[in-house]
């Protein structure tokens, strides 16, 4: 890696500059920068965007340190352009160089994290809008009266808004700005963040609560890296306490991110967020238009954007002067990216932090066996949280053994929970059921010959959603209507519904209650954080009985009516085998758990299962959390898997199984054994077949000890890979399909 150079390193002479090269890294998915020449016109530092040519096109690339000297001064090409914008700081340079090297990945694809609004670097440009600024016009008019008596508040509008309020076509509007009675103001084009209110007062916090607080904001004044898990039961009021820290971070001028694992959160989150600060905070999620994406971008890059609440991507937002990170629920596998960099944000947090010398908290009721083998050696400060705010108490949770007591032929819903949620129901009170599984059904079926319809892209079968008459794939998208006929015997109205998803449980809740409201719950019936929004408003408002839904409804929210809560199939994510199985599972009914009896209405949660005996169903039935990590513990530290080995996942996919096969086996014969490394494979990856590309994968093991990284990129180095074969690598894998 090129040395760095100061952010203020400009050149002095015209001879100097005409010689100086410089290093400038790409957003492409190459090994590192290339050396470009600095024209005389040009005073350029470390970090500076600038426009450079590569082969036949002009391409944005950020300046990172001096030249490497490898390539000769007559063979170079030159910078084309600084771009007027501030410059990538040293901080952000030095976590794109270490994710890059942690995850294995080219510095140029980690880059494009960072600057995947291109757009965001060129001006915001201006907007013209109008107030009062000469004398009335000679002639008068009802319209023109409506106007001026708008105009008296002093405020500058657009024509069109001006128009608008005062009830007028736009033509009114433009006959005062003519005669003169409207001046133009030229204003930025981006609406600014309003700055958070410092003075209101926060909520009122229990004991327990102050302590946390206290701790948390002792280490934003003390200032420097540190490490804090906030861990509290659900309902415990983790957020209040952690607005405090955010509040500090303002204080002191700087900037303060929270992570959130879904857009779906935002919403109830933004609620609180304003209350708290009296605005909302900056947001960042892929539900962004392009627009309020490059308005976000610049204010945060200008630094007028104090407080932003994202989703994992806001890691590379350009933070001036970042103080503090607040990583939500930070046990959710969604802040695992699988595609392209495969890197952790809660990890990656951390880092950050490291590098930038500012506290992280870790925020969740379900800690992950990571983020405690962290507290357990005393690399995390641990703040706990063991009640619920106010007269709130935790729901009795209970297992309903679906052996002694089936569901009807043809249904899912126990005879015992459905009793449960009818005497919620004449109560008043809010009932919830879940079920991790979207759609209708996750099989169909024909019961002539027995065939079943899978995704011609993938090994996987195809969902059926009713609602839209479609079977789609959860994996690569496909989708297709839902034949008539069986594709495989052409036997007619053979085709049937095999299992549960969803739609098929809000089906059954309609007929057994046909009287009760009822709101589905999940990523294919709520499109965007708007409709998300609305659902979780009309939950509140009680103008729903029965909630039915996936993981989107487990965490977050807040039903002060919500007494019942039901998991159709508690014994699902069992059955996925991976070594985080047990935890996920865990984690996930916990969680669901959590939403019932948040207020002053006891609750109660009833797991329906045919494994009541399991680890899993025990610790929450019996309340256990610590003791289940613990187990979880001990048996990932006799096998030597994470947190106590390391992990690496290797994919090797191709459209040419022959090719793909031809490149593992020469992967095979390439690794070399070390002491305290072992390598499982080549074998068919879970999903052999994944988007139409054939997939074998590896599994390279290790102790702590060992730099597993070096070992993977020396064995790797030894393969020639064709072109269209792709080789993945993944560094502390969550999903092993």
């Amino acid at each position: 890696m090129p040395s760095e150079f100061s952010d203020s390193d400009l050149f002095k002479d015209d001879v100097a500059q005409k010689q100086r090269v410089v290093s400038v890294l790409l957003p492409l998915g190459i090994p590192g920068p290339y050396d470009y020449t600095v024209p005389d016109t040009l005073s350029v530092g470390a970090g500076d965007y600038v426009t450079v040519p590569l082969g036949p096109r002009e391409i944005l690339g950020v300046v990172w340190g001096e030249g490497s000297g490898e390539v000769g001064h007559n063979r170079l090409k030159s910078i084309i352009d600084k771009i007027d914008a501030p410059p990538m700081t040293h901080a952000l340079r030095q976590f794109v160089d270490w994710i890059a090297v942690y995850t294995l990945s080219p510095p140029g694809a980690v880059l494009r994290l960072a600057v995947r609004v291109p757009g965001a670097l060129e001006p915001a440009g201006v907007r013209t809008v109008y107030r009062l600024g000469g004398p009335p016009p000679a002639r008068m008019t009802p319209g023109r009266e409506k106007v001026l008596e708008l105009a008296q508040d002093g405020f500058a509008r657009t024509t069109r808004e001006i128009a608008d309020e005062a009830g007028v076509s736009t033509a009114v509007v433009r006959g005062l700005i003519d005669a003169g009675t409207f001046e133009a103001v030229e204003l930025p084009a981006d609406a600014p963040f309003d700055a958070p209110d410092l003075d209101r007062d926060g909520a009122d916090l229990s004991d327990d609560q102050q302590f946390a607080a206290d701790q948390l904001t002792a280490r934003i004044e003390q200032g420097g890296f540190s490490a804090q898990l906030l861990d509290g039961v659900t309902g415990s009021g983790k957020t209040e306490v952690y607005f405090e820290a955010v509040a500090a971070t303002l204080a002191k001028g700087r900037q303060a991110l929270i992570l959130l694992p879904e857009i779906a959160l935002t919403g109830q989150f933004l609620q609180r967020f304003e209350a708290r600060f009296g605005c909302r905070p900056a947001e960042w999620h892929s539900d962004l238009s392009t627009k309020e994406r490059k308005r976000v971008w610049r204010a945060v890059a200008d630094g007028t954007a104090k407080a932003v609440v994202g989703a994992r991507s806001a890691l590379f937002l350009p933070y001036p002067d970042l103080g503090l990170i607040v990583v939500d629920e930070e046990h959710e596998s969604a802040f695992k990216q699988e595609d392209g960099v495969s890197y952790n944000a809660r990890d990656m947090s951390v880092v950050r932090g490291s590098l930038g010398g500012f506290p992280v908290v870790l925020a969740s009721a379900t800690p992950s066996l990571e983020t405690m083998a962290n507290v357990w050696s005393g690399k995390y400060d641990h703040l706990v949280l063991p009640e619920r705010h106010g007269p709130a108490v935790m729901p009795a949770v209970g297992a309903i053994d679906m052996r002694a007591h089936p569901p009807e032929k043809g249904e899912w819903i126990s005879p015992p929970l459905l009793r449960e949620m009818a005497e919620a129901l004449a109560k008043g009170e809010q009932s919830m059921l879940f079920l991790n599984r979207r759609g209708y059904a996750p099989l169909t079926l024909c019961r002539t010959c027995g065939h079943r319809i899978g995704c011609p892209e993938c090994d996987s079968w195809l969902v059926e959603h009713r609602f839209r008459k479609e079977l789609t794939c959860h994996h690569c998208g496909f989708s297709a209507p839902v034949p008539r006929a069986c594709p495989s015997c052409g036997d007619e109205d053979a085709l049937i519904a095999c299992g549960p998803g969803v739609e098929r449980i809000a089906e059954e809740v309609v007929q057994k209650f046909p009287q009760a409201r009822l709101a589905l719950l999940s990523s294919d019936s709520l499109r965007g954080p708007a409709a998300h929004a609305e659902a979780i408003r009309q939950i509140t408002d009680h103008e729903v009985d029965v909630i039915v839904g996936t993981q989107i409804v487990a965490k977050g929210h807040n039903f002060p009516l919500l007494t019942v809560v039901g998991v159709v199939d508690a014994d699902l994510g069992l059955e996925n085998g991976d070594l985080r199985a047990g935890e996920r599972t865990f984690q996930l009914l916990h969680q669901v758990a959590g939403r019932a009896g948040r207020a002053d209405r006891p609750g109660r949660v009833y797991l329906q299962t045919y494994m009541p005996e399991h680890p899993v169903m025990q610790a929450l039935i019996e309340g256990e959390r610590d003791r289940f990590l613990e187990r979880e513990a001990s048996m990932r530290e006799r096998t030597g898997y994470p947190p106590y080995g390391r992990l690496v996942g290797i994919v090797v996919s191709g459209p040419n199984p022959q090719q793909v096969h031809g490149v593992s086996r020469e992967l095979a014969r390439s690794h070399a054994p070390q002491e305290g490394i072992s390598v499982f494979g080549p074998a068919p990856a879970p999903l052999a077949l994944l988007r139409g590309r054939h997939r074998v994968r590896f599994l390279v093991k290790s102790t702590r000890n060992v730099p597993i990284q070096d070992y993977v990129a020396d064995w790797l180095s030894r393969v020639k890979v064709p072109n269209a074969v792709r080789v993945s690598v993944d560094v502390d894998p969550y999903s092993f399909l």
